[in-house]
């Protein structure tokens, strides 16, 4: 891609460090500048990401909290011996399948995308409440799905807001650093839910498992308050008031420069434009490979738990590879906009395809055991690197590449319905930790997530190429007008489109 490509061979490692922390280059126009008068990048930075942090973060600490819940009591009090956890799981992934594209579509709409992640956020914050009071198994399973369907949008929603404001280099670095808020949320629940066994454990009549869900409705509600304050939306959204009409007016001129088409039209004209295209179908491939493959590391407590370390270590040792994902997603994603992101992501890819060996493996000392739980976490960049390819190659189509953001996490979860039943079952002589089958399997999707990835750059530098070939036979009519060559997308979108912003190969 154009945007990540080191100039004349990649910078110099001087060069190179200095970019990791350099968010405001200096050969950006000084308005683009962090400055004493908060220019617009600074604002967009203290708004989008500030929200953006903290949604993500409430959202994985509530989605990471029904398993420390479950092996800190929860089980117990249930009486759950079987697949529960998957089949809450289950519940979870399956509202957030269904509810991804519609999601993702309402999102791409000026009038809704500013209002719709705070309000969402309300709610879900009132169902995290509401599992503190259960008193049944089918209650959580309601609960479980309502939260799911609830979260659908949060995750791609906020790369499509990132990548309809930020472009190139600025689009990677600022996507990792958001992206921290994952391994970051998941963290902190496994010490709050330590916290809440030793400290809270009957204070107020209820065990320590109820009083996360209570801890964690405290942190979501706020958040979402602040997201009615600060959160922009997209450029044309209702503006904030932090935000002048030269800063709507700058934002809309660095999107025309980038090539990011501005919304059009939602119709099923995106659909088929959409089906006819290699995107969405190497991307959606990517990321189905990307959510089986990483499904069994997520699960170091319950190895901990089968070896028989207590509660409190059983929720504090898993945070180590949080603690990796934190740094790794921010400097992968970092490194990815200064270097060839292929390159990035093979490096990340050696790794986790190393720790899963040594899982198929199984019977090897203790201290490679938990080097390999611990490398998983170097996966965490692979996510944000693949969604800001997406935002950078799709940015001539914005509602393609909403519907494909939204559809790589539909078809992507929608196998954490029935593939943890099948190949990751909590109970029985294959079931977790050793999960013989299960280990295996996530080694070839590893790979094939891998050769997804690579696919997609080599295909898109096809397409440039191509697109270089036909802007050089440009040529003029009898009358001396000048025809340029497009890029073959026939589409109403595309059309009018190009009435005010290039399409991408213009």
């Amino acid at each position: 891609m154009a945007e990540v490509k080191p100039k004349s061979g990649g910078p110099s490692l001087p060069r190179g460090l200095k970019e990791i922390v350099n968010w405001y280059p200096s050969e950006y126009p000084s308005e683009e500048r962090k400055s004493a008068k908060c220019r617009l990048l600074f604002k967009l930075d203290l708004s989008i990401l500030i929200f953006a942090c903290l949604c993500f973060f409430v959202k994985y600490l509530d989605q990471t909290n029904i398993s420390n819940a479950y092996v800190s009591g929860l089980k117990e009090d249930f009486g759950l011996y079987g697949n529960e956890l998957n089949y809450f799981n289950v519940c979870y992934f399956t509202a957030y399948v269904v509810f991804q594209v519609p999601g993702l579509l309402l999102m791409s709409r000026p009038k809704l995308a500013r209002w719709l992640l705070p309000t969402l956020e309300i709610l879900w914050g009132i169902c995290t409440f509401a599992q503190s009071r259960v008193t049944n198994v089918n209650q959580i399973y309601a609960l479980r799905f309502l939260v799911g369907m609830l979260e659908a949008p949060v995750f791609a929603g906020t790369h499509f807001i990132l990548g309809s404001w930020y472009s190139g280099p600025e689009l990677f670095k600022r996507a990792g650093a958001w992206f921290i808020c994952n391994p970051l949320g998941s963290m902190v629940s496994g010490y709050l839910q330590a916290a809440a066994y030793t400290n809270l454990s009957g204070v107020g009549g209820m065990p320590g498992w109820r009083w996360l869900f209570i801890i964690d409705g405290i942190f979501t509600i706020p958040v979402a308050l602040i997201g009615f304050l600060i959160f922009p939306g997209i450029a044309e959204s209702p503006r904030p008031f932090y935000l002048s009409e030269s800063d709507i007016s700058l934002a809309k001129e660095r999107a025309a420069r980038a090539k990011i088409r501005r919304p059009g039209k939602l119709d099923l004209d995106v659909l088929g434009r959409s089906l006819k295209r290699w995107h969405i179908w190497v991307f959606v491939l990517c990321y189905a490979c990307m959510i089986i493959s990483s499904y069994p590391s997520s699960y170091m407590n319950l190895w901990l738990k089968a070896e028989g370390y207590s509660v409190t270590k059983i929720n504090q040792l898993p945070t180590v590879i949080y603690a990796i994902q934190i740094v790794a997603s921010w400097l992968g994603s970092t490194i990815a906009a200064i270097y060839p992101a292929w390159l990035i992501y093979t490096l990340a890819s050696i790794c986790v395809l190393f720790s899963t060996l040594c899982m198929i493996i199984w019977n090897i000392p203790p201290a490679l055991k938990f080097f390999a739980w611990y490398l998983f976490g170097i996966s965490s960049c692979l996510s944000p690197i693949l969604y800001s390819t997406v935002n950078t190659i799709v940015r001539g189509d914005s509602e393609e590449r909403a519907l494909i953001m939204g559809s790589m996490m539909t078809f992507g979860y929608s196998f954490q319905i029935w593939v943890p039943l099948l190949l990751f079952p909590t109970a029985g002589p294959d079931g977790a930790p050793r999960w013989r089958k299960g280990w295996p399997v996530t080694f070839v999707f590893y790979f094939l997530l891998w050769a997804g990835f690579i696919s997609a750059i080599l295909i898109h530098r096809r397409d440039q190429r191509k697109r270089s070939a036909r802007d050089s036979q440009e040529h003029s009519d009898e009358d001396g007008e000048t025809i340029i060559i497009g890029d073959g997308a026939d589409s109403k979108a595309g059309e009018s489109a190009s009435k005010t912003i290039p399409k991408e190969g213009e």
